[in-house]
Order: C-alpha cells, then structure tokens, then sequence
C-alpha cells in the first residue's frame, strides 16, 4: 500500500483543514517545498498535493508551488484541486504532476474528464469520489450532489478509470479513524485501485486500511500534529 501524505495549499502555504471548512484553516509551514523535502528525507516516494485555492477559484493556481517541490524533490505528486479544463491539465503536468486528479470535473463535465483520460492515459489521471452521507461532493466540498458515491464510482470503472481517490468529508481533519466499512464495500464492489483519504489518526488506522484492500492511503493532519511520526512512516513504507 503506498503511503501519501498530502500538503493541502492556500496561498501558497501549507495548510490543513477539518472537514473541508476553510474557516478552519490552520497554517503548519509557510514554505510548502520544506515539508516537501523532509517528507523526502524520511523515505516517503509519494505526494498528495491539493490546491486548496483552485478548488474554490474553479481553476488551478497554486501551480508554482508545484513546480517548485516537483523540480526541488524526487516525489511521485498526485496533484488536484480546481482542475476544470484542458489547460488546467496541461499547465498541471508541465508543473511536475506525475498524475491529477479529477473530482468536480467528472460530474459537471465528464466529457473533459474522459479527454483527459484520452490524451494521457488512465494511469494519470485519478477520479476523485469525495463524498457527504454517501453522495459525491464538488467544488472544494462546498456543494453535495445526489450522486451515490458507489454508483459514481462504478460509472467511471466502466469507462476505464483505473484509480480512485475517495474522501469521506465527516472523516477528513478529525482524527477519529477512516471510513473503514465505506472502502471495504469500494473494494468489494469495484476493481479500482483505491486510494483512502480522510480521518487516519495512527499507524494502526495505516494497517487496516492495508488489510481491507486499499491500494494506498493518504494522510495529512496525524503527520503534522504528531500522532504519526514520518519515522514510523519510513518503517512502514
């Protein structure tokens, strides 16, 4: 299971937010590419990067900071957040980004989400299932669909998306554990490789979410409040 620990940005520093509230922001380090470096240092291969402002702005702009950690680390970076058009794409894969990921996107505009999946292939772009009471939630978590977040799922597998990202919003920045029973049902009813977001809180949280299937884990508050150390990371990875 790959171990991904996210930097979320706002004006390019390192934030963390709980359930989506940007009301909530909490700044860890003004200078994102330090994190970056030590996420590096400590034998972390991947990075979660989400630009928190394109999320809200409905188009990238955090890009910089992108390029700076991709050209400054040799860190595999997901990066996502306000994706929305083809240029979006575009500006984020010569930034650096090794794959992105779509959420709001896929379920206003499908017809760009498949594009990309045209033009650079399945294994880079990731679909993003971020979900409220089970249904798919767009812009920055700011909006709820009536999307069931299986079904959604489901619907793109059968149109060749390969990797998912699924965030239970009640879970992400609690520290109260992760959607356990929620990820086991994505595994058993799809074949995607699953990449679990939201409420991991220690290692043990880390090891479940290996045993139930997931292919990855991404995790960001329990890194910067130090109920995880990047030294039991390195261990586990």
């Amino acid at each position: 299971m790959r171990i991904i620990p996210a930097i979320d940005i706002i004006e390019g520093k390192c934030v963390r937010l709980t359930k989506g509230d940007y009301n909530t922001k909490k700044v860890y380090n003004e200078n994102p590419i330090e994190i970056a470096k030590e996420f590096e240092d400590n034998g972390i291969q991947y990075l979660h990067l989400v630009d928190l402002d394109g999320a809200k702005s409905s188009h990238i702009v955090n890009h910089k900071v992108l390029e700076t950690i991709a050209s400054k680390t040799r860190l595999i970076i997901d990066f996502g957040g306000g994706l929305k058009s083809e240029e979006d794409a575009r500006i984020a894969f010569e930034s650096g980004a090794s794959q992105i990921t779509g959420g709001s996107i896929a379920v206003k505009n499908p017809d760009v989400f498949m594009n990309w999946m045209n033009v650079y292939g399945s294994e880079k772009i990731i679909l993003g299932a971020d979900c409220i009471d089970r249904k798919i939630a767009t812009h920055g978590w700011l909006e709820k669909s009536e999307l069931d977040v299986i079904d959604f799922i489901k619907e793109y597998e059968s149109k060749g998306v390969k990797n998912c990202i699924c965030t239970d919003v009640a879970k992400d920045g609690m520290l109260q554990g992760a959607s356990v029973d929620l990820y086991k049902e994505i595994v058993n009813k799809t074949q995607v490789n699953l990449i679990a977001s939201g409420g991991v809180s220690n290692m043990d949280d880390l090891h479940e979410l290996k045993e139930i299937g997931c292919s990855g884990a991404i995790l960001g508050k329990a890194i910067y409040e130090g109920k995880i150390t990047l030294k039991e990371l390195q261990q586990l990875c």
